[in-house]
């Protein structure tokens, strides 16, 4: 009986665990559907930038940035856990030979959960991430401050910005050169320069502080975005896991409760036949 008692405690216990990933499983989902018009609109929203800013190089390629003789590296990891390898696939790809000027202290993190894994390193500042979209503006706000500090400080030696993150358009980790502006998509022929309304290097000075914020606007986007779906399969893959074990332990419990059951009858029907063989002996009779 008290083998029963202690698959029935775990088949509880698992069920409670059940319900817990369920509702995780969820939130997951719902913050899928609320991210993806967030994403989009900023994805539309650099498109037209880099556009904008394609045409203005066509003309003015004289103000574009030389080679900076230092990097600015952004991490975006997690806030919250169970979300797989999320963070470590970060610290992997960033301690590769792929990513350039590893210093740590040219490096910005974001995320508890990556800053933790950081022990090794001492980067310039670790900011806490975004557990849900409506915190990505307070957490752009803190990082914009972060780089302004960092470019300001940086202004001599001349700095660019980079970011590793998950991309959610790939599906992959990115490595991606924000600052100066380049990669630009090839602009449009147009036979004439734009028309501009203020002093060129006034508007790249604009243009620049426009892109950044939109920019990394639509990396916290993706990362978070990415991380919610690479949760919500973690999620859905446990509770599977989880089935199968609640499965096995359902077939011990019916199997041992089975077993009780049987002792019981044999037990019974071994006091039934006690009972009648002690009916069955005469009684002596008193001399």
């Amino acid at each position: 009986m008290s083998r029963r008692r202690e698959l029935s405690r775990r088949l509880a216990s698992l069920t409670d665990i059940a319900g817990i990933m369920s509702a995780m499983k969820g939130l997951a989902l719902m913050e899928i559907r609320v991210l993806q018009d967030f994403l989009a609109t900023q994805r539309r929203t650099v498109s037209s930038i880099e556009a904008a800013a394609a045409r203005f190089f066509a003309w003015h390629g004289e103000l574009a940035m030389t080679p900076p003789a230092t990097e600015l590296c952004i991490l975006v990891g997690s806030e919250q856990g169970f979300c797989g390898d999320f963070n470590e696939a970060i610290l992997k790809s960033w301690e590769g030979p792929d990513v350039a000027n590893q210093a740590s202290e040219n490096l910005l993190v974001i995320g508890h959960r990556l800053a933790s894994r950081l022990d090794y390193a001492r980067p310039l500042a670790q900011l806490p991430g975004a557990s849900v979209a409506d915190e990505v503006p307070t957490v752009l706000l803190r990082l914009t401050r972060e780089l302004s500090r960092s470019l300001t400080a940086n202004a001599g030696r001349g700095a660019g910005v980079s970011v590793l993150y998950h991309c959610d358009a790939t599906g992959n980790l990115r490595w991606r050169r924000l600052l100066p502006l380049r990669d630009l998509p090839p602009p449009a022929r147009r036979p004439y320069p734009p028309d501009l309304n203020l002093p060129a290097e006034r508007l790249l000075a604009g243009l620049i502080g426009h892109y950044l914020y939109a920019v990394l606007n639509e990396v916290l986007y993706s990362s978070l975005m990415a991380e919610n779906r690479q949760r919500h399969a973690h999620m859905d893959s446990a509770l599977n896991k989880l089935d199968e074990n609640r499965a096995r332990l359902r077939l011990a419990y019916n199997a041992r409760r089975q077993e009780d059951i049987t002792e019981e009858i044999e037990v019974i029907l071994l006091s039934a036949g006690l009972s009648e063989q002690e009916h069955a002996v005469p009684k002596r009779k008193k001399g």
